[in-house]
């Protein structure tokens, strides 16, 4: 062989081996996945779902980059570039509804276990006996409450024809309630806690006498054209299902509060879901959160 001839032949050889380690490594690299950055800095609201979600991203087999948007969005805002596809984040999570699961395609396991729809109203600190004695629907008419403005529980509250306003701006929720302007604030047993203390300086109390109840489901949606991800979610979330991570940290996050509640000792008032699509799991017992149980239920 002539000498000359070598450093071609040397080329030849590496060529396909550098095609095949850069290949590797593009394969390789994460895919981002983008969730909206919350409206609050610090929004103790957002820690359980990222961390189900990365939980969820870890099991899945894939590889993905779990980050905020750069920018802080309301959820309607982040819904509507979700299913548009014109901004950027890639995955939401939100209460479901038969108009959300047209837009978008959502993944059907209820990441909070149905714990969004157990209700315990905000009440003004000078008024804690408000609700002693409402033990029906029909005793909340007389009350005024609000709830976000693009949230699905305002159209739910509507439907049961009780006096609701829908607001724009989370913060000012708790400001209507300080100021007297609402009467009670449903919020759910999931964020309550975390919400009255983060707001220890206005004049606002959990209340002791009631809860209200309706199903629904908090899902992790994707634009349509996402299947990839969607599947990517589901398949982690199943098998965080099957070996009890899912549980395991569910629980975690939220049995204290369960205990907290005592809704052994609260009237529950059911509500109507007229928004819960015909799709919801309701029949997988594992997926939800069923009290041991509850009295002086009311309706």
């Amino acid at each position: 062989m002539r000498l000359s001839s070598i450093p071609h032949l040397l080329r030849c050889l590496c060529l396909p081996i550098l095609i095949l380690i850069g290949g590797q490594s593009a394969a390789a690299a994460p895919a981002q996945v983008l969730y909206p950055r919350p409206e609050t800095a610090g929004d103790p609201r957002t820690d359980y779902p990222v961390t189900l979600l990365r939980l969820a991203l870890a099991k899945s087999g894939g590889q993905f980059a779990l980050q905020p948007t750069r920018e802080t969005m309301l959820q309607g805002r982040a819904l509507s570039e979700l299913a548009t596809g014109s901004g950027s984040p890639r995955v939401v999570w939100s209460m479901t509804s038969r108009e959300r699961e047209k837009a978008l395609l959502p993944i059907r396991i209820p990441i909070y276990k149905g714990l969004i729809g157990w209700r315990i109203p905000l009440i003004h600190k000078q008024n804690p006996d408000l609700l002693k004695e409402v033990n029906t629907v029909d005793g909340l008419k007389t009350l005024r409450t609000a709830q976000g403005h693009d949230w699905p529980d305002t159209d739910i509250l509507r439907a049961a024809q009780l006096n609701v306003s829908g607001v724009v701006g989370y913060e000012s929720l708790f400001s209507m309630l300080h100021t007297q302007r609402i009467d009670y604030f449903p919020r759910s047993l999931a964020e309550i806690w975390a919400e009255i203390k983060n707001h220890s300086a206005k004049d606002i109390a959990i209340d002791t006498h009631v809860v209200i109840h309706y199903d629904t489901a908090f899902y992790y949606f994707v634009n349509n054209q996402d299947t990839a991800l969607a599947q990517a979610i589901e398949r982690g979330l199943e098998a965080a299902i099957a070996d009890g991570s899912f549980d395991r940290l569910f629980y975690q996050n939220y049995a204290n509060l369960i205990k907290r509640a005592e809704l052994d000792k609260r009237v529950v008032i059911e509500l109507p879901n007229p928004l819960l699509p015909p799709e919801t799991p309701l029949g997988r017992k594992e997926l939800w959160f069923r009290p041991a149980k509850t009295t002086n239920a009311g309706k």
